[in-house]
Formats: C-alpha cells, structure tokens, sequence
C-alpha cells in the first residue's frame, strides 16, 4: 500500500485539493494518507475534511492523523510538505521592520529581506523534516510548497540525500494567461521555462510549433492586457522575455519598481492582476486566514452539496503517481543545477523542466539563459547561496552581506542601515533561529 505524509497537513486549500486529486489515480485510490501538523485543532478539523473526500468518493484509503512527525513518515513513499516556521506573528516583522527604514513589501515571502529571514526560520526545520525521512522513508520524494522555494530545497539538496523537488503554480498559471492574452487553446501551447522560483523565463513559448513571442509583444500593447501585469509586462518589454512569476512578486526582486513612491505609484498600484502590489497585501490576508479559517472550513464540513471530486491541475498528485509506478509526468520541478543551466553557477536550486517516473526526477539539460535574463537571476541566486550559508553556519555577518546584495534593499538604503536593518531583525527573529550562535552582524 502505497503511503503519502503531508507535514503542515493543516493547510486546508492545498491538502483537500491534493487529497481529492490523488485518490482520483487507480494506483492511489487504496493509499494512507498520513496527515500530521503540529496544531492539534487544524489537525482534527483536516482529518475530518479527508474522511468526507474518502467517504464520498467511496476510497478504499486509510486515513490517518498524528502530530508525531516521525510516525507520519513511518514507511511513506512521498512526503508533501505545505508548512509556515514561526507563525504569521513573526511574519508581521519581515514587512514591518523594512518599512521603517524605506523598504516598501507586497508580498514578503521569497526574496528580498523577508524571503532571506523567512529562509533562516525554515531552513532548520527543513532539514529536520529531511534527516527524520532519512531514517524512516529514505526512498521517498519529497514536494516541497514551502516559501522562499530556492533557498529551502538548495539547503535540503545541499545537505540530504532526499529526493527533493519544490512545486509552484506560477509556470503552468502564467503559460496559461499567455496563451488566453493570444486566444490561443491551451492545449496548442508548448514552452520551455528555465531560471530559478519565481524569476523563470520562457526561453520558448509556441503556439502549434511556432514563436508565438511576436503575438504576445502586440498583445501587450493592448491597454487591458498591459495593465493585467504592469511590472511583467514592463519586464517583457525592455528584457524581450517573460517571468512566470506574478507582478506583486516581481515588483520586489529587481532595482526597477519599488525604490520610490512614484514609482510604486506608476507600476505597481493600478494593476487588475491578483497583486495590486499595495504594502503587506499578503501579511494582510494572512492575517484574515488566521481569523477566519474555523469558520471558512466549517462552513465546508457543513455544506451538504455533493463535493466535486473530479481531478484538477495540482502537479503533485501526478507525480506521485508517476513515483508510484503510473505514467511519467513533465513538470517544472527545483532541482540541482548539474549542468542544466550553463550560465548559472553549478549545484544551486534551478527551476527547469523534470520528468517524475519510477526512478524519481529527472530533469532536463536547457542550456544557456539569454544574457539579460541571467544577469538578474544571478543576482538573485549570490543573495540566496549567501543566506543558505549563513543559516547553516550561523553567521550573522553574511545574513547582513545577503541582503546588502538583495536590488530592492540596495537600491533604496546604504550599506550601514542595511546592517542596521538587519541586526533588528536578527534580534526579533533569535527565537526561531537555532544555528546561530551570535545576532550581531
């Protein structure tokens, strides 16, 4: 019998929808799942929600629920993880502190200085989750939905054997709006993306086999298309390739967009896309999810309306799938930079199409990233392999040194307050920061 762990099992979207997609799989249907969290009432409130996918279906699954983590990974195949390290509370800090001192954050939870301080709080906890699997499912697989993506599974590749990919949604997400913007079907669609989370470009996107980039440069010109996505949209046209990741994202990972309020005001206000890029928009929704949540999942429980389990689009569920011996999935997977990606450094955490069969991952060489494109992705990946390094030694200097190389938080602040900066928050952050020994950089 095949058996599945989510660890952060409480997160109640990702969880019922992964659930309901995998037992939709004939070599799935008779699964355990194993549901673990650390938070006994989200815990009880999610077993419950996958007993009603399992009864309603008619599965013969198990379901199981533990708050032990070592008893979730006991003998599972594949492991996904959906946690947060700290609580949203520490959270708050990551955008509240840089706003004192200039740094304007949408979103706060890949790069920059959030990204980099969310990092050092998960990383450990990361690692833990990937040495209990080394000695209770070591040939399992393990999906990480966790952010900051790149620095997570670099430090796990890093430092374990696990084999680890992360998943996100903005690859398939934005090669669909691409495709809606050149009313093109879907399904007649192909594309490359390589890069790194969240700064992956289309070095190909075609429709039916031909560059479909010329439709997509007139489409942007269209006033409702361009103020869908204003920042990717800019990007796109000074850098002549698109990014898979959203505009609210976007706007915070480069020099170009957030340094002053004209400019936040220009690009990154008036957009129609899911990020209208306004201070702490997802702290703010955050903050509601913790709020509303007994009510929002109740609601659910109580709501007598059949559930529609038909499969949707997670990618894990057929990898999983495809692990357990089903047909063999093309995903955009974060994997170890073997060669992959000849103009980015060897060994760091790139994003590239991978195919998941029996043997686990399995990536795709791509080759050379246009130059424009590998000029800001490296700078990303040196700010990322400073803080993954300082995590693991516990050195405040280079979390200080990280970000003093981070656009946003160079283009808005000099050297010492940056270290300013970043001393206040290694010191509200000391609770949830086990490798370091010393907070004073």
């Amino acid at each position: 019998m095949f058996k599945v762990a989510f660890i952060g099992a409480g997160s109640f979207g990702f969880t019922r929808t992964l659930v309901k997609d995998l037992l939709t799989f004939p070599l799935l249907e008779n699964a355990t799942i194993s549901l673990m969290d650390i938070d006994a009432e989200k815990l009880e409130y999610i077993k419950r929600a996958v007993d009603r996918i399992v009864a309603e279906g008619n599965y013969p699954a198990k379901v199981e629920a533990t708050m032990d983590r070592a008893e979730a990974l006991k003998g599972a195949n594949a492991v996904i993880c959906t946690i947060l390290a700290g609580g949203v509370q520490v959270f708050r800090t990551d955008i509240e502190i840089p706003k004192r001192y200039g740094i304007d954050t949408n979103i706060g939870d890949t790069r920059s200085v959030s990204g980099v301080f969310r990092a050092l709080r998960t990383i450990p906890v990361m690692l833990d989750i990937c040495r209990d699997m080394e000695r209770y499912c070591p040939n399992a697989i393990l999906l990480n939905y966790t952010n900051p993506m790149a620095m997570l599974c670099r430090a796990m590749q890093r430092e374990t054997g696990i084999q680890v990919s992360g998943l996100c949604h903005s690859v398939q997400g934005t090669a669909m709006m691409l495709a809606k913007w050149i009313d093109a079907p879907y399904d007649e669609i192909t594309y490359v993306s390589a890069g790194i989370n969240h700064q992956s470009f289309y070095v190909e996107y075609k429709w039916n086999g031909e560059d479909a980039y010329p439709l997509l440069r007139e489409a942007v010109k269209r006033p409702e298309i361009y103020n869908e996505e204003i920042v990717r949209n800019e990007m796109f046209i000074h850098l002549g390739y698109y990014v898979t990741e959203s505009s609210g994202h976007n706007s915070e990972y480069s020099w170009w967009f957030r340094k002053r309020p004209d400019l936040i005001e220009k690009y990154c206000t008036h957009g129609t896309g899911w990020n209208p890029g306004v201070y702490g928009y997802v702290l703010d929704a955050y903050l509601a999810r913790e709020r509303d949540w007994r009510d929002e999942i109740q609601k659910w429980l109580d709501d007598l309306k059949p559930l529609d389990l038909k499969r949707g689009h997670e990618y894990a569920t057929h990898i999983v799938n495809a692990y357990a011996g089903g047909e063999p999935f093309r995903f955009n997977g974060n994997v170890p930079n073997t060669g992959l990606i000849t103009n980015l450094p060897p060994d760091v955490c790139v994003e590239v199409p991978v195919y998941a069969d029996k043997r686990g991952f399995n990536p795709v060489h791509v080759g050379a990233l246009p130059a424009q494109c590998a000029a800001l992705v490296n700078v990303s990946v040196a700010v990322e392999e400073m803080a993954v390094e300082a995590c693991l030694s516990g050195d405040p200097m280079l979390v200080f040194q990280s970000i003093a190389y981070d656009p946003l938080s160079a283009a808005v602040l000099s050297l010492a307050e940056i270290r300013q900066m970043v001393n206040e928050m290694l010191e509200v952050n000391r609770p949830y920061l086990p490798t370091f020994k010393h907070f004073v950089a």
